[in-house]
This record gives C-alpha cells, sequence and structure tokens, in this order.
C-alpha cells in the first residue's frame, strides 16, 4: 500500500473496490467527484487494511480457513463498506442536484478537511441517524454558506457529543418554538414519570446539556441592537415553595439559539439550496 493514502496501490492506480466506489459518479464530474472521495474513504482508518485483507484472502483463498479472525473481521467490515457505498451514492446523487456551481467549493482544501472530518464522524458514528446527520453536514456544507467553516467544525464536534435523545430535543424544539419541558416530554414520550425517577434525572440533564451548550435556550427580548434585555425580578408573594422545580415544568419556554437553527440547517435540513442560497427546508 502507498503510505500516502491507503486506497492508492504501488503502481499509483485505484483498487477495484474505490473503483467500484467511484463508479457511481457520473463521468464529466469524475476528477471533482475523485478528490471528493478519496477524501472520505481515505479518513476512514480501516479501509486500507480492509482493502489489503480483501486482495490476501482472494489470492490465497486456500490458505486461509473459512472461519478465520481474518475472515470474520472481512465480513463485519463488508456490511459497513455497503453502507458507505450507499451513503456515498446518495451523496453524489444530492450534489448532482445542486449543480455544477458547487464544484469550485468541493474541490477545495477547506472543504476537503470537513468532508474528512465528516466521515471519520461517520465512520465511529453508532446510529443510522448519526451516520445520516454526518452525510447531511457534508452536503449542507457544499451547498450553502450560512455559516463559517470553523462552526461547520463545531457541529460536527456536536454531533460527536450529543446523544440521540438531545437531538430529538432540538427537533421538537424546532418544530415547536416556545415549547415548555411539559410540552416537549409529552410530545416525544406521552405521560410524565416521577420526579425522582431515572426518567426524570435523565431529562434534568438533557436539557441542561443543550442549555450550557447554547443549543438551546428560554426567550428574551432584545432592542433594535439585538441586545438581550434584562427580565424584570419577580416579586414574590406568599409563603416560599415547599418543593423544587418539577423536571417537566411547565410554564418556561425553551427556543433553539441561533448558533442552534444553524445547527438543524446542517445536520437535519435533506434538501438545501445552491451555494448562497440560505433557505431551509427542514424534512
Amino acid at each position: 500500500m502507498n503510505g500516502d493514502n491507503p486506497l492508492t496501490s504501488q503502481d499509483g492506480s485505484l483498487p477495484d473496490l474505490a473503483k467500484e466506489l467511484l463508479a457511481v459518479v457520473p463521468s464529466q464530474r469524475r476528477r471533482v467527484a475523485e478528490k471528493f472521495a478519496l477524501a472520505a474513504l481515505g479518513s476512514i482508518p480501516w479501509i486500507g487494511g480492509f482493502l489489503s485483507a480483501a486482495a490476501s484472502l482472494k489470492t490465497d483463498a486456500g490458505a486461509i480457513r473459512q472461519d478465520s479472525l481474518q475472515s470474520a473481521w472481512l465480513k463485519e467490515h463488508e456490511a459497513k463498506i455497503k453502507a458507505l457505498h450507499q451513503t456515498l451514492e446518495a451523496t453524489h446523487e444530492r450534489f448532482n442536484n445542486l449543480g455544477d456551481s458547487i464544484d469550485e467549493r468541493i474541490q477545495s482544501d477547506e472543504y476537503l478537511g470537513l468532508v474528512r472530518k465528516a466521515f471519520r464522524l461517520w465512520d465511529t458514528a453508532e446510529t443510522e441517524e448519526k451516520r445520516r446527520y454526518a452525510a447531511n453536514i457534508v452536503v449542507n456544507s457544499a451547498g450553502t454558506r450560512v455559516c463559517s467553516d470553523d462552526i461547520v467544525r463545531l457541529f460536527m464536534d456536536w454531533l460527536g457529543l450529543y446523544h440521540e435523545s438531545h437531538f430529538a430535543i432540538v427537533r421538537e424544539i424546532f418544530r415547536s418554538p416556545g415549547a415548555t419541558r411539559f410540552d416537549i416530554w409529552t410530545a416525544l414520550y406521552g405521560d410524565t414519570p416521577r420526579e425522582d425517577s431515572a426518567e426524570a434525572d435523565l431529562y434534568r440533564m438533557l436539557i441542561r446539556d443543550l442549555s450550557m451548550g447554547g443549543v438551546i435556550r428560554q426567550p428574551r427580548a432584545t432592542d433594535n441592537l439585538g441586545r438581550f434585555m434584562r427580565a424584570p425580578r419577580a416579586k414574590r408573594s406568599g409563603p416560599a415553595p415547599t418543593t423544587m422545580e418539577s423536571a417537566f415544568e411547565d410554564t418556561k419556554q425553551y427556543v433553539l439559539t441561533e448558533l442552534g437553527k444553524q445547527f438543524v440547517h446542517y445536520t437535519m435540513n435533506e434538501v438545501v439550496g445552491r451555494v448562497g442560497d440560505a433557505s431551509d427546508q427542514t424534512a
């Protein structure tokens, strides 16, 4: 294997598997697509080992037992190769829908850096949902420039940091801005559990994570310069409450921060406009 790129053989040619993965690309855009595909595939550490092991298994089939550890490893990763093939195929199809205007962007070093980071995230994702979000951020960061590439990398960090339960809350607040914790819980899970239950503890943690992470917040009034106004301090009358605030409190509303809205745009949008068109069409 070539030390510079695990997908390139010693004579500089592409292995059969890489050629097969690239075969989904229309010929008129092959040079652009090869840069993208090699960045994506080259970012996944085990790809080179898979190609080498697959070639060894093909040439030394008689010397390797079918139940060997190598064969089992290849079989396990074969399913992931198929999933990767499908992701690349779907990505290129979406690129075609965006038109030729994105070709320069796709070939840029800055964008290819995003591709490598996104596919490393895709590789380590444990669920199909996170893999879909990683693929979305690759396409949407090519098709729109709502924010800088530094912020896109931050969104990828969020994908690695947060759990699918966090994303369920984000989606619900996006659909229903101003929803309370009670509204969010009932929309996602139905009846509320006891306050001292594990479910309530987990829900408090999820809301706290997203609030401290700058993804969600409570609505705030702003002045004409966009500065947040201080809320008047509520006057307390009567005796102090004897219980702590409920995990499923139903008076305080939540909205996405502006950064949270951009996160939704890049990760949860299935279709975006061309470069410069920041219209949201969230699936």
